[in-house]
């Protein structure tokens, strides 16, 4: 029975939170908005349109959400070329992907968005498949993206892990029965990723792999 190693992407792999919050800041303030840039940070990891409703709130004018998530897409576009993995990421999925794990990647990014990540992670030889925006009805914390990511790899909830930087991670893979393991290295407190559900924190990839044999993403035994 397969064992699936589920990552999220964008500050659990490569280093783009903060490139976001900018994008995200700088789109928001086009369109008439002032939406301090803590409050940003805190709500990556949702997908566009659950971010803009949570950071601009049921009184909005819906009429410019799209506008403000085409522009914040033009405006992160611009990072594309320069997007850079976090340090041991790529060795991080390789080293698993000997280890007998289903390596899959679970993003709200779609899309060139979700090309470039994965060039600048450099992996895509260890990465069995995706799970992106584009094939699930609704983002994180919602469970779909990685349930679907389970599907993907062939493997029950009781054989998966998921890795993620944002409460929004630990809140779907809880909700989709997978234990849940937390990277710092997307800006957010160790207490909240374990309020969340993270049953261990690690403070970045580099960290994680130094450890692997010590927590939940140990070398696959028999199936069981």
């Amino acid at each position: 029975m397969a064992r699936a190693a589920v990552f999220d992407v964008d500050g659990t792999l490569v280093d783009t939170n903060h490139l976001h919050v900018t994008a995200w800041w700088e789109a928001f303030r086009q369109a008439g908005h002032e939406v301090p840039m803590h409050a940003i940070h805190r709500a990556v990891g949702l997908a566009s349109a659950d971010l803009v409703a949570h950071l601009l709130g049921d009184d909005r004018d819906p009429d410019q959400d799209g506008a403000i998530s085409a522009a914040h897409v033009t405006l992160y576009g611009t990072y594309f070329a320069r997007l850079t993995a976090l340090p041991e990421a790529g060795r991080l999925l390789r080293r698993l992907a000997e280890d007998g794990w289903s390596v899959v990647l679970a993003t709200s990014a779609g899309g060139p968005e979700l090309a470039a990540l994965r060039r600048a992670l450099d992996a895509d030889d260890a990465i069995t498949a995706t799970a992106s925006s584009d094939d699930v009805t609704a983002g994180k914390p919602a469970p779909e993206p990685v349930a679907h990511a389970l599907e993907l790899a062939g493997a029950p909830a009781s054989r998966a892990v998921f890795v993620g930087d944002s409460v929004w991670d630990m809140r779907a893979g809880s909700r989709a029965g997978v234990t849940c393991v937390g990277v710092l290295s997307g800006g957010i407190p160790r207490a909240d990723l374990e309020e969340a559900g993270a049953t261990a924190v690690y403070r970045d990839p580099a960290h994680l792999l130094r450890t692997l044999a010590d927590g939940p993403l140990a070398p696959a035994g028999p199936a069981g």
